[in-house]
């Protein structure tokens, strides 16, 4: 019995089929008629969405698996890569072990990109891709559902009711994870915390250290001797500018004036939309050292995964720019003082702070 059904990836003898019907379903033609024509006339909708349609059965006719999709994403991959950023640069892959699997902890600043850099990484490197870890919140649509399992997305069951559903659907994850991981030697990639950090600031919750550990504390191993079995390797993730970053500030400044903000029903999606073909300049992505069995708490090893995800985040001229107009001083970025005429005066704070807010933790850890 296949007991993660609900919530793995797809596997490759169910690609053909999900496919089929995606290609049938009138929300994902709709979505890509918005996402690709928005500005073409209303009355060429029906004439696209046929047209649409007849492209897509060409393009699924020579996916048959997985890795086929795969392959597919990594050409758009590329496309993006060539025109949304200045550079891409991975630091610290070549310590990786290609017969191992490992969960990459990350931090999170954008929504589907922060998991497709570190994929391409891997890819270009000969190693295998992750399977993605993504809250229930992002699959309102069932159609995003399929596509994101397509692409080795699985499910976290952010939206359980109840204290007892709640752990039934942690402990399947932790069981999933470690199955992966221990068993088929699979990588995983999952954020630090629930949710984006709109702010800047990188912290990890201790609540998914302890979900990782319930399958395993429920076979009596040691919290030690667990967490050393599942290979955990901080990544940090930088964007010298985030597309999001003036909705992320808007979120955050409504917030904090009016200590509440409802977000839009599909707002999400917007902001994955947004993150794929906004300017991001050079992105860098560094993988840490592998956790090892010496951490004795749930605490001790949150603390060594946060201080490396900080430590090693890579620094751009963005963040030093930020810091020094929030202080007051003057900066020669001329392309971060072009950005930031760009952004609604009353978020030029939020903006700055959440570009500061890196180079500020990192200074504040060589202090300590």
């Amino acid at each position: 019995m296949d007991q993660f059904h609900d919530i793995r990836p797809y596997n490759d003898d169910e690609v053909v089929e999900v496919l089929h019907n995606l290609v049938e379903t009138p929300a994902f033609i709709n979505t890509i008629i918005d996402f690709r024509f928005a500005k073409w006339p209303k009355f060429l909708r029906s004439p696209l969405g046929f047209a649409v349609k007849i492209a897509l059965k060409r393009q699924i006719s020579s996916i048959a698996n997985v890795h086929d999709f795969q392959m597919r994403v990594a050409s758009y991959m590329e496309r993006m890569i060539k025109t949304t950023t200045t550079d891409v640069e991975y630091r610290g892959i070549e310590k990786l072990d290609k017969n191992k699997g490992y969960l990459f902890l990350s931090n999170h600043r954008d929504i589907a990109m922060d998991p497709a850099f570190v994929n391409y990484g891997l890819y270009l490197a000969g190693l295998n891709t992750v399977r993605i870890a993504i809250g229930d919140n992002l699959l309102r649509r069932p159609f995003v559902s399929d596509l994101m399992r397509l692409n080795k997305s699985f499910i976290v069951k952010r939206s359980a009711n109840g204290i007892r559903e709640m752990m039934a659907a942690f402990g399947q994850l932790s069981g999933y994870i470690s199955h992966s991981i221990m068993e088929e030697q699979s990588n995983i990639w999952i954020a630090q915390k629930e949710g984006r950090a709109k702010d800047g600031l990188d912290q990890t919750d201790p609540a998914i250290i302890k979900m990782f550990y319930m399958s395993q504390k429920k076979a009596k191993v040691p919290f030690a001797e667990a967490m050393g079995n599942l290979n955990v390797v901080p990544v940090s993730i930088s964007y010298e500018y985030d597309p999001c970053a003036f909705d992320k500030a808007r979120e955050l400044h409504q917030k904090s004036t009016t200590g509440n903000y409802q977000k839009g029903e599909f707002e999400d999606i917007d902001s994955i939309k947004n993150g794929i073909v906004g300017q991001k300049g050079k992105v860098v992505v560094t993988f840490g050292d592998v956790m090892d069995n010496s951490f004795e708490t749930a605490e001790d090893f949150v603390a060594e995964v946060d201080r490396q995800i900080i430590s090693q985040y890579a620094i751009h001229s963005s963040n030093e720019a930020a810091l020094a107009l929030q202080q007051g001083l003057p900066t020669t970025d001329k392309a971060f003082s072009a950005y930031l005429e760009t952004c609604p005066e009353d978020l030029r704070e939020t903006v700055l702070a959440m570009y500061a807010n890196p180079l500020k933790q990192q200074q504040k850890q060589l202090n300590s």
